[in-house]
């Protein structure tokens, strides 16, 4: 039997009746790996840069929304996901090196932003490494586009691929990790309102709990 082709957490809360995805849905809503808020965890440090701050969290939420896509990558292919999506209403154009603007499957976008931003990560004159080296003008802007791709990322495996997450048992480290994303964001304003909405509700339950 292939558990993976049933529509379990596709977008019904069974349990209520109700028609919330079930990342919205109890048990999976409240689960992390964490009870206390993590607002404290993100500050900014005495007597540590912020571009530094910034610089370090952006590589790591990087690599960890990179390695949480990895574990459904199979399972987004430009068959189930023809269009990149954050939920139904938000729907992602991915800006080519025309600045058109081209409809693309969610793999194809997931691996284009991906490598941008990988290319971004590894300049050494946007995201200096070496002793005295200094961050351009511009670092905040580009962290800020960072922190919005990824968050699209986040926002297709919430609605796209959370049976996914279930079936592996990785909703608490998912809903953590993103709960510190969305902690950090707001701490230092790397992220338009507007942008949050396909997750909106999520992360009013979040504060609701107290994890942000």
């Amino acid at each position: 039997m292939n558990f993976f082709n049933t529509k379990f957490g596709k977008g019904k809360g069974k349990k209520d009746g109700s028609n919330k995805p079930l990342f919205l849905c109890q048990p999976f809503v409240s689960a992390t790996l964490v009870n206390g808020s993590l607002r404290k965890v993100v500050a900014l440090p005495r007597y540590v840069d912020l571009n530094e701050w910034l610089a370090v969290n952006t590589f790591d939420f990087f690599n960890y929304t990179n390695l949480f896509f990895g574990s459904v990558a199979i399972f987004c292919t430009a068959e189930s996901c023809p269009v990149m999506h954050g939920g139904p209403g938000h729907e992602y154009m991915w800006t080519d090196s025309q600045k058109r603007s081209i409809k693309v499957p969610a793999p194809h976008y997931v691996d284009y932003a991906m490598s941008a931003l990988q290319n971004h990560l590894n300049d050494e004159q946007i995201f200096p490494t070496h002793a005295g080296a200094d961050f351009p003008p511009h670092f905040q802007t580009v962290v800020k586009h960072i922190f919005k791709q990824l968050f699209r990322i986040f926002a297709h495996i919430y609605h796209g691929h959370y049976d996914k997450i279930l079936h592996m048992s990785a909703e608490g480290h998912l809903n953590t990790l993103f709960a510190h994303f969305i902690c950090f964001a707001r701490e230092f304003d790397l992220i338009e309102k507007k942008e949050l909405a396909p997750l909106a509700e999520f992360i009013s339950e979040l504060e609701a709990t107290g994890r942000i």
